[in-house]
């Protein structure tokens, strides 16, 4: 894992707004072009209306005209690393190959890699949506 994609984590998660859960978070993603992409958490009153940080750099990663993560990093003030949400996970395996290594991390040092294809196994996929499909009238 690269030291500026960790730095970049660590420096957006200062920036979330957590006035509700004090659980700031921050994600960092690199593109194929070398490019780095941040989000923090959002909350809002309204909990579901919220954003999560790897959502956020998504976010900022299509807008800047990018598709294709290859590398990710994610921090919260923790004990012990946090994975991402189950819906950050799906989010993730849209633009990620299964092999694309992500590091998890505390505030205190602590560290965990892992790879998308790990985070969700049996990802939900575009070839789900043409396997199998039949005429429902047939």
């Amino acid at each position: 894992m690269s030291n500026d994609l960790i730095l970049a984590a660590s420096q957006v998660r200062l920036k979330a707004y957590v006035p509700y859960s004090n659980f700031p978070v921050g994600a960092a993603l690199r593109t194929v072009s070398g490019a780095i992409y941040v989000g923090c958490n959002v909350e809002n009153v309204a909990y579901p209306e919220g954003t999560c940080a790897e959502a956020g750099a998504i976010a900022a990663m299509c807008a800047g005209g990018e598709y294709e993560i290859t590398e990710v990093a994610v921090i919260a003030g923790s004990d012990r690393p946090v994975p991402p949400c189950g819906g950050c996970r799906q989010k993730l395996a849209e633009f990620a190959k299964g092999q694309v290594p992500v590091t998890l991390l505390a505030t205190n040092g602590a560290q965990e890699r892992t790879m998308v294809a790990d985070l969700l196994p049996s990802a939900f996929d575009p070839d789900h949506l043409t396997s199998g499909t039949q005429d429902p009238k047939a």
